[in-house]
C-alpha cells in the first residue's frame, strides 16, 4: 500500500478560529452496524469520502428462504465534554450533528434517535433529563442551561464529574466562573428493516464528516517533534517518499513567503463492514480531495487517479481489517 500524491483548496473548516494549539480533532465515523447473522450478505459497497460529504451505497442480499427482520443502526461518534474541546463539528447545537440521512430502495427512512450520557461509565442520562439539560455537551444551549442550575446542583454535579469549573473572561467584564459539561454523549440512529427471502435491497446513507486539521504542515522539516510526527504520519497515512518530499518543498516555500498549506484529517471506521455474513463481495472506495491544488495520502491497494481531484480503489471479497485515515494538504486560497 502506498500514499497518493495530487493537487486541492482550503477547506471550510479553516474558517473556524485557530485554537491554542492550532489544531482541530476529527471524529471517527463509519458505516452501518448490524446484528451479525449468517443470512444477510453485503453484495456491494460503494464508499465516497470527501472533506464535505460521505456517501455510502450498499446492496444487501438475504441468502435464506425466509424473510429476515432486524435492526440496522448508524452509530454516531461519541462526543466528550471538555474544557478545552478541539472537536470539529459543523453544527454543535444539533442532535444530528453530522446531518445523517438514510434511504432504502429509494425511500427515505426516518430513523429513531437514541442517546445517553455517561461519566466514568455510569449512566447519567436521567439526571440531565430531570433538570431539562440538553444532552449534547458542546452546544451553547447546554452551556446556557447548565449555567442556570441551582448552586446545590452545581456542587453535586461537580463532585460527580458531570461538570467542571472553567474560569475565563468572555465579555471584558473580568474573570468569571463557568460550569462546563464533562459528560460523554453516546448517539445512535437505528431503524427496523425487512430483508425479503432471497432478495436484494439497496441502502444509501449520507452525512458530513468531521474534519480535523492544523493551520500548517506539521511533519515537514527539522526538529525532534517533526521527525516523530513524520514517523506517525507515514504509518497512519501511508505517505510515500514522493509525498514527503513534496510536503517538504511546500513547507519550505511557505516559510519563505510562498503559498501556505494546511493539513486536514478524515477518519472512517471500515471495520463495521465486517458485521455482515462473509466478506464484502464488491467493494469500491473513492476519495476526493476537494480541488486540484491539494495533495492527498491514504492507505489503499491498487489506487488509481480517476479525475482531477479523485482517486479510487476496488476489491473483491473484501474483509476490512483496518480503519481508513486520510490526510489532505490544502492549498490556502491566494487573493
Amino acid at each position: 500500500m502506498r500514499g497518493i500524491c495530487g493537487y486541492a483548496t482550503a477547506l471550510a473548516m479553516l474558517a473556524t478560529p485557530a485554537l491554542a494549539n492550532d489544531s482541530m480533532a476529527e471524529l471517527k465515523t463509519g458505516g452501518l452496524a448490524y446484528v451479525r447473522t449468517g443470512d444477510i450478505s453485503m453484495e456491494d459497497e460503494k464508499l465516497f469520502i470527501s472533506p464535505t460529504e460521505v456517501r455510502v451505497d450498499y446492496i444487501f442480499q438475504n441468502t435464506s428462504d425466509k424473510d429476515v427482520e432486524s435492526v440496522v443502526a448508524f452509530p454516531m461518534p461519541d462526543i466528550q465534554g471538555d474544557i478545552d474541546s478541539i472537536v470539529s463539528i459543523a453544527d454543535s447545537d444539533a442532535d444530528n450533528f453530522l446531518d445523517f440521512t438514510v434511504t432504502q430502495d429509494g425511500k427515505s427512512i426516518t430513523p429513531t434517535l437514541q442517546q445517553s450520557v455517561t461519566v466514568a461509565g455510569i449512566d447519567m442520562t436521567a439526571e440531565l433529563k430531570a433538570h431539562n439539560i440538553p444532552l449534547l455537551p458542546l452546544s451553547k444551549a447546554t452551556l446556557d442551561a447548565v449555567a442556570k442550575l441551582p448552586a446545590d446542583v452545581l456542587e453535586d454535579w461537580t463532585a460527580r464529574g458531570l461538570i467542571a469549573d472553567d474560569e475565563y473572561d468572555n465579555d471584558s467584564q473580568g474573570m468569571k466562573h463557568h460550569p462546563t459539561p464533562m459528560w460523554l454523549l453516546h448517539t445512535t440512529y437505528w431503524w427496523r428493516t425487512k430483508f425479503p427471502a432471497g432478495a436484494k435491497i439497496s441502502v444509501q446513507h449520507r452525512y458530513k464528516p468531521s474534519v480535523g486539521g492544523t493551520v500548517a504542515i506539521t511533519f515537514a522539516g527539522d526538529g525532534d517533534y517533526k521527525k516523530e510526527q513524520l514517523k506517525t504520519y507515514q504509518a497512519k497515512y501511508c505517505m510515500d517518499d514522493a509525498f514527503v518530499k513534496t510536503a517538504g518543498k511546500l513547507s519550505d516555500a511557505s516559510d519563505k513567503g510562498g503559498r501556505g498549506y494546511t493539513e486536514s484529517w478524515i477518519s472512517y471506521v471500515l471495520s463495521t463492514g465486517a458485521n455482515w455474513s462473509g466478506p464484502i463481495k464488491h467493494f469500491q472506495l473513492t476519495v476526493d480531495k476537494g480541488s486540484p491544488d491539494n495533495y492527498v495520502s491514504f492507505c489503499g491497494s491498487g489506487v488509481k487517479k480517476i479525475g482531477p481531484t479523485s482517486f479510487q480503489m476496488s476489491a473483491e471479497d473484501f474483509s476490512p481489517e483496518h480503519d481508513l485515515d486520510i490526510l489532505i494538504l490544502n492549498a490556502v486560497s491566494q487573493n
